[in-house]
């Protein structure tokens, strides 16, 4: 259970780093791309002895660590730019909805259960994402587009976590696997700044590299601790992800509505007690 929890702390302070980014006027795409190189570096850090040679002749997971990167670095930066637009409590539903994608995969692929209790659970899950996602703010509609990609791209990257650490990961383990995930996407990020760089003047600045160091913190865990909790609770993995998805969901909005002053409609507050009703039928269904 540790992890779990930490992995949701994790992942929900990512949404309120990304809301301070515009207070304190950090370009986005700069700080991303720092927090890769940054999360990487936890990674190798403090897993260094967990290395076994042989994962350089098991070939399967650089091709999905690559793949993984890619979606990282687009998803992340859609991420922040969201926050900034929609809000808080709107981007990180966009990207827990998405659990409707991974949801149904899991349970296909690996033939899991389906009681009464548990599709409760999913439905409550659901209902409360929408109505928490609810808002009359006219800057939603412009920004439309971004939470539809954050709801395709996060459901495909839940997925292909899942199905790598599964039926890819041999002696690779899940903290090193996360941590080539994030230097490979770091690469990408670099390398699109050097060739924007050639076409015209960027300004690198310190606080720019500072709020990426500090964001790589919580984005390697909220990853890390994801995949360890699949393997530690004991719980079917379409479990683990909605609950942990629900409750990104359910404090992200809390903190949006009590820090950030967003909106809190009748609406969201029926959409968060669906949360928490959808977290409890969850965790006794499991």
């Amino acid at each position: 259970m540790i992890p779990l929890i930490l992995s949701i702390i994790s992942s929900t302070l990512i949404f309120v780093i990304f809301k301070l980014f515009k207070k304190f006027d950090i370009n986005i795409f700069q700080a991303i791309v720092v927090n890769y190189f940054s999360s990487a570096l936890i990674g190798f850090i403090l897993y260094s002895d967990e290395w076994n040679p042989l994962v350089l002749k098991e070939t399967d997971w650089m091709v999905y660590s690559i793949f993984i990167a890619f979606l990282f670095i687009i998803l992340f930066v859609l991420m922040g730019k969201s926050a900034q637009l929609n809000g808080v409590a709107s981007t990180s539903v966009a990207v827990k909805m998405s659990m409707a994608i991974s949801l149904l995969f899991m349970i296909y692929m690996y033939s899991e259960s389906l009681h009464p209790l548990k599709i409760t659970g999913i439905v409550l899950a659901f209902i409360g994402v929408f109505l928490v996602s609810s808002s009359k703010q006219k800057n939603i509609k412009s920004a439309g587009w971004m939470l539809l990609l954050l709801f395709l791209g996060g459901g495909i990257l839940d997925f292909t976590l899942n199905y790598v650490l599964n039926n890819v990961l041999k002696s690779m383990t899940p903290s090193l696997f996360s941590a080539f995930c994030f230097i490979c996407a770091g690469i990408f990020g670099l390398a699109f700044i050097i060739a924007k760089s050639m076409r015209q003047s960027i300004n690198i600045e310190l606080k720019n590299i500072i709020a990426g160091i500090i964001l790589g913190v919580p984005n390697y865990f909220s990853i890390y601790l994801l995949l360890l909790s699949y393997q530690t609770t004991g719980w079917e993995d379409s479990t683990v992800l909605a609950i942990t998805n629900v409750s990104v969901v359910l404090f992200s909005a809390i903190i949006g509505f009590i820090a950030f002053k967003e909106n809190a409609g009748s609406r969201k507050i029926i959409g968060l007690i669906s949360a928490v009703l959808a977290i409890t039928a969850l965790y006794i269904a499991s």
